[in-house]
């Protein structure tokens, strides 16, 4: 399996319930990198890198979140990698 990226945008209720920061600990046990932010409209946004079996399994945590979220929908876009290292939230 080789690296890949998903750009991910999350709807519902994902924004003031720890979605950010469970996200970053999802992807860190995973050994993935990128980053997550809160957007305006009030979606989260995220960048995921890594082994695509372990990023897939990071989008299937995604649809669910953590215990106060309500995802109703999650946006996949997959991207070149761009070799990024690390998981940051950074808005």
């Amino acid at each position: 399996m080789g690296r890949v990226r998903a750009h991910l945008r999350i709807h519902g209720r994902v924004q003031g319930v720890g979605f950010r920061w469970s996200l970053q600990r999802e992807a860190r046990k995973l050994g993935l990198a990128g980053w997550v932010r809160n957007l305006p409209d009030g979606t989260v946004e995220a960048v995921i890198e890594g082994d695509e079996e372990r990023v897939e399994a990071l989008i299937g945590w995604a649809h669910q979140g953590p215990a106060l979220a309500r995802v109703t929908r999650v946006e996949v876009k997959w991207e070149e990698p761009e070799g990024l290292e690390g998981f940051r939230v950074t808005g």
